[in-house]
C-alpha cells in the first residue's frame, strides 16, 4: 500500500537574463541551458552522518521484522510549531559538511528569508555546495522593503562560488506588467508552478512539508501567521528527497544566470554581504534565534533516541514536455479508499469535487470514521478557494464525515503558531497532512484542490510509522477542538451552522465584509484555477 511509486542589486537587474524556454530543452538566446548535475552521495562524516549511524543502530533490531523488511528505516520528528520549523532548518544548514539542496515555492525577503540566506552563505563559506530552486512566482514584488532585501539575497546567491540558483518556469519579463502580458499570452505554460518544499543536508537529513521561507510560515508576521506542519527525517528519506530535487534541477524547466549577470553580481558581492548582515542584526523578530552558525550536537544527540522509526516514500509530480504529471493526485485517489478504520485530514485549500465526495461516501459507508479540518472564510488567506469550497460543505456532511473549519483566533496561535516576541492579529491554516488508520502519516505540499491536482507540481512524504501517525493524529484533533475550530453541522432545518466553544452561528464566519465580497466575486471564476 505504501510503496506504490517508487546599495542593492535588484532581481530585475541581477536575474533579468534568467528566463525559461518553455517545456523543451531549447533556451532562448542569450540564455544558457544549465548543466546536468546530480546530488552528491551521503557525506562520509560529520554530525549528520553520525546521527544517521546512531539512528540506524537503534533501528537495527527491527531490520528483520517483516513490517520493515522491504526498505530502509528512517527516523522522523514532527515539526508543528513555527519556531521549531525554522530552528531545525538552521540546524541542518549549520551541520552540513558537504551539500545542501533546497527547493521552495516562495522565498521572501523578510526576517526569515534573511536568516535562512545568511546561514546558506555561511555554509557555502565553509565549502558546502548549495543548490537552490525557487519557483519564479517567488520572485514577484512584495512590499518595497522586502523586495529590496530579497533582491540583495538573490544577488548574493548568484555571486557565491559555492551556491547555484535556478528558477522554475520563469517568465521572459522581470517587470510586473511584462509578467502580466506573458501570462496572458502563454497562460497554459506559465500556470504550472513548482509548489514543492524541501531542504536536504549532506544527503542524511531532510525537512519536507508545507512551509515556504517567509515570516508568516514561522510565526514571525505581526499581522497574520500560518498553522503549518513539516517533518524532519534522517536516513533513507533524505536520499528519496534528493531524488525528487534532482528531477527538478535537471528538468529543462529551470534556468540560471548567464556569465554577464554572474559577473555583475560578483562585482557587488562584498557590499551586498555587508548590507545583508547589517539588516539581519537590525531585525527585532529574531531574538530567539542565533544570527550566526553554531553547533547543534547537543540538540541532535538528544533528538536521536526520540525519533519515530518507520519506512518512507517521497513522491512528486514531475515536469514533462507536455506539462506536469499528476502522480500525487493519483496516489491519493488510489490509496485513500483503502482506509479501513479512520482517516484524519488537515488541508488548507479544499475543493473535493464530485470524485472526492464519492470517495468519502464509500469510506464512511464501509465503516471508516473520517475527520476533515480546513480553513473557514475567516481564516482563509485565499478567499477564491472558499468560493469554490463552500458548495461542498453539505455534500461532505451528507457523506457522514466530520467537518471542522479553523478559527483565526485559535488558542493554538499562542502556543504553536506565533513565535515570540511576535503576537499576530490572527492565524490561518496552511497544513497539508493526513493520517490513515493511525499507521500512515502523509505530510507534504499538496492541497486537495484542482490546482494541486492538475496544475502545480507537489510532493508528499508517505511514512509508515504508527508512533508518528499517532502524534500527527493528536495534532489534527487538537486543531479541531472547539477552542481552535468551528464544527460545521446542520440544524433542524437542514441549514449549515458553525459551532465552537463560545458561539453558534448560521452565517459563515468572516473577519470582515471585504472577505465576503471577495467570496462572492471569485465564484465567477472557474474552480480549476484554484
Amino acid at each position: 500500500m505504501l510503496l506504490k511509486h517508487t546599495p542593492y542589486l535588484s532581481l530585475t537587474m541581477a536575474l533579468m537574463l534568467m528566463t525559461l524556454a518553455g517545456c523543451s530543452t531549447t533556451v532562448k538566446a542569450p540564455f544558457e541551458l544549465p548543466e546536468t548535475e546530480w546530488t552528491q552521495p551521503a557525506a562520509a562524516d560529520g554530525l549528520l552522518a553520525q546521527i544517521e549511524a546512531d539512528m540506524t543502530a537503534r533501528a537495527e533490531p527491527l531490520a528483520d521484522h517483516s513490517h520493515y523488511s522491504d526498505t530502509g528505516i528512517s527516523g522522523f520528528k514532527l515539526l508543528d510549531r513555527g519556531e521549531d520549523a525554522l530552528r531545525w532548518r538552521l540546524a541542518l544548514i549549520d551541520s552540513a559538511t558537504q551539500s545542501i539542496d533546497t527547493q521552495y515555492y516562495l522565498y521572501h525577503g523578510d526576517s526569515t528569508g534573511l536568516l535562512f540566506t545568511s546561514r546558506l552563505l555561511e555554509a557555502a563559506d565553509r565549502g558546502v555546495k548549495v543548490r537552490i530552486i525557487i519557483d519564479d512566482m517567488g520572485t514577484l514584488a512584495v512590499s518595497p522593503a522586502q523586495t529590496k532585501l530579497r533582491d540583495s539575497m538573490g544577488a548574493l546567491m548568484i555571486a557565491h562560488p559555492n551556491i547555484s540558483l535556478r528558477l522554475f518556469n520563469s517568465s521572459d519579463n522581470r517587470h510586473l506588467l511584462g509578467r502580466g502580458w506573458n501570462f496572458a499570452t502563454d497562460f497554459e505554460q506559465l500556470n504550472h508552478r513548482m509548489h514543492n518544499k524541501s531542504l536536504t543536508a549532506d544527503n542524511h537529513a531532510t525537512i519536507v512539508g508545507g512551509r515556504n521561507i517567509g515570516d508568516e510560515y514561522i510565526g514571525l508576521n505581526p499581522h497574520f501567521n500560518f498553522r503549518d506542519i513539516d517533518v524532519l527525517g534522517v536516513g533513507p528519506v533524505a536520499r528519496q528527497t534528493s531524488s525528487v530535487f534532482d528531477v527538478f534541477w535537471n528538468s529543462g524547466w529551470v534556468i540560471t544566470a548567464d556569465p554577464s549577470t554572474q559577473a555583475q553580481a560578483e562585482g557587488i558581492y562584498a557590499t551586498q554581504r555587508r548590507a545583508l548582515e547589517r539588516e539581519l542584526r537590525q531585525s527585532e523578530a529574531l531574538e530567539r534565534f542565533s544570527l550566526v552558525a553554531r553547533s547543534w550536537e547537543s540538540e541532535f544527540t538528544a533528538l536521536t533516541p526520540l525519533l519515530h522509526l518507520g519506512r518512507s516514500e517521497v513522491l512528486t509530480d514531475r515536469p514533462q514536455s507536455d506539462g506536469i504529471s499528476n502522480e500525487v493526485f493519483d496516489w491519493v485517489m488510489e490509496n485513500l479508499p483503502k482506509v479501513q478504520k479512520d482517516l484524519l485530514v488537515t488541508n488548507a485549500y479544499l475543493i473535493p469535487g464530485a470524485e472526492g465526495v464519492a470517495m468519502l461516501d464509500d469510506l464512511v459507508a464501509a465503516g471508516a470514521e473520517v475527520t476533515i479540518h480546513t480553513n473557514s472564510l475567516a481564516s482563509q488567506d485565499v478567499p477564491a478557494v472558499n468560493s469554490h469550497y463552500k458548495p461542498w460543505r453539505k455534500p461532505i456532511l451528507a457523506s457522514g464525515a466530520s467537518l471542522f473549519e479553523a478559527r483565526p483566533d485559535a488558542a493554538i496561535k499562542t502556543s504553536r503558531v506565533d513565535t515570540k516576541p511576535i503576537s499576530s492579529r490572527y492565524m490561518g491554516l496552511h497544513s497539508k497532512s493526513l493520517v490513515m488508520d493511525r499507521r500512515f502519516a502523509v505530510i507534504g505540499s499538496a492541497n486537495l484542490d484542482p490546482r494541486s491536482a492538475f496544475l502545480n507540481s507537489e510532493m508528499i512524504a508517505i511514512i509508515d510509522s504508527e508512533s508518528l501517525a499517532e502524534e500527527l493524529a493528536e495534532a489534527i484533533l487538537l486543531d479541531t477542538s472547539p477552542a481552535n475550530s468551528w464544527e460545521v453541522g446542520l440544524n433542524d432545518k437542514e441549514q449549515i451552522i458553525w459551532r465552537n466553544d463560545v458561539e453558534t452561528v448560521s452565517r459563515q464566519p468572516a473577519r470582515n465584509g471585504w472577505q465576503r465580497v471577495q467570496d462572492l466575486f471569485f465564484m465567477l471564476f472557474p474552480k480549476r484555477l484554484y
